[in-house]
């Protein structure tokens, strides 16, 4: 049977449209499918990083999405209570970053996609993975209007979240794993103003955060830890209201909004999973997930959508074989978001900082250029491993 695609791309959303989108203007044949139809809404916390906006900005999709009317984020503050450190999130080159509803964003998303040369079919239905002799060598699946069909190709690409169909198929491995920690949920309101602010509101054994949207909206999201998930359900918007609450003058501000939405939200493990094996490979949620309180996962799937097209191509084209290139894939990735990782998972747990902490941000407040720093390694945009890294401290405490 011939092959008609040079990777079939499963999932059409952050991870997998870019991915499609790259391969194609590779000049790859590029086959792309989600159950969804879009424009189509997602659980997510929407928040494009600064690296995040400067990816869409080197594909030639940021100009889509500020003309959206998406409102830039200059600013990120993290109030602790005693005190709050502000500071700019992004570079020179990428100042800024986007709180975008995910209808309008994987829209922009999905149809770059498309006007890249790869094949999209919404509203499908992955059945099955496809293999030859342990290789995975297409999938089998249905639209909401035909009968099944097969289609094959060089690579099966799994990009479909974290409940990853195609990673259940493959049976990855998964190392360093953590249960779920935090548990979110989320609203939109109008009427309450940011400023181009971002604001990180930290009290013990709770968080909430809120960010200006589409639509003059602002998203809030609150969160508690897992072990209360069970009992805090049955009251999802008591819950969420008195943890606002423990922030005043917040609360305050937020008794002249009006919420526009139902509350949406759940608790995600953690893991990572080896992104590739004979046939296929898997980017964004379907390779790596945390928790969310650092709002990683869009930049991350943009990030491991061009890494791994970057490895599909080198392999494509013979210039290093498929393990070795994708070898790299993984490497490359887990060096980058390891540090992120583990600063995420401790902060998820919404335990008091330890001491020694403390007293480091109480030497950030005040000091604008480490205030800066730490607004960008919350961002992502520099690593936690170079934050916290020895010389850095003793810079910050030095000058405190």
């Amino acid at each position: 049977m011939s092959i008609a695609f040079d990777a079939i791309v499963v999932g059409a959303r952050c991870a997998g449209s870019p991915t499609a989108m790259l391969l194609a203007r590779k000049g790859y044949r590029v086959l792309v499918v989600d159950r969804a139809t879009f424009p189509s809404d997602t659980v997510s916390t929407h928040l494009v990083h600064p690296l995040g906006a400067a990816a869409l900005s080197r594909w030639g999709l940021l100009d889509r999405l500020t003309a959206t009317e998406c409102p830039p984020i200059h600013t990120y503050a993290f109030d602790f209570g005693p005190f709050t450190i502000s500071g700019a999130p992004g570079t020179r080159d990428a100042p800024v970053a986007y709180c975008p509803r995910r209808t309008i964003l994987d829209k922009l998303l999905v149809d770059a996609a498309a006007e890249a040369g790869a094949e999209v079919r919404e509203g499908f239905t992955v059945e099955e993975v496809l293999f030859e002799d342990g290789r995975a060598v297409g999938i089998k699946g249905r639209s909401g209007h035909g009968g099944s069909t097969i289609e094959r190709a060089r690579v099966v690409v799994g990009a479909d979240g974290f409940r990853s169909f195609v990673a259940e198929a493959v049976r990855p491995e998964h190392y360093d794993e953590k249960p779920p920690l935090c548990v979110g949920y989320y609203t939109y309101w109008s009427g309450l103003p940011m400023h181009g602010r971002s604001e990180v509101y930290i009290r013990d054994g709770r968080a909430f955060a809120a960010w200006p949207t589409h639509e003059d909206l602002t998203l809030i999201i609150g969160g508690w830890p897992y072990a209360e998930f069970e009992e805090n359900k049955k009251d999802i918007e008591g819950t969420y209201l008195r943890t606002i609450e423990l922030v005043p003058a917040f609360a305050d501000r937020l008794r002249g909004a009006r919420r526009e939405a139902r509350f949406v939200g759940m608790a995600v493990p953690n893991y990572f999973r080896k992104p590739y094996g004979p046939g296929w490979a898997l980017v964004g949620d379907a390779g790596y997930n945390k928790d969310f309180i650092t709002s990683q996962g869009i930049m991350d799937a943009f990030h491991d959508a061009e890494l791994c097209v970057d490895a599909l191509d080198k392999s494509f084209s013979g210039a290093r074989p498929f393990v070795d290139a994708m070898a790299e894939y993984q490497r490359t990735r887990d060096a980058r978001v390891k540090p992120m990782y583990e600063f995420t998972c401790q902060l998820a747990t919404l335990e008091p900082p330890p001491p020694e902490m403390q007293q480091l941000f109480g030497a950030i407040h005040g000091n604008q250029k480490a205030m800066d720093a730490f607004a960008r390694m919350n961002a992502g945009t520099i690593s936690p491993a170079e934050f916290f890294a020895p010389e850095s401290v003793n810079a910050i405490t030095a000058a405190a």
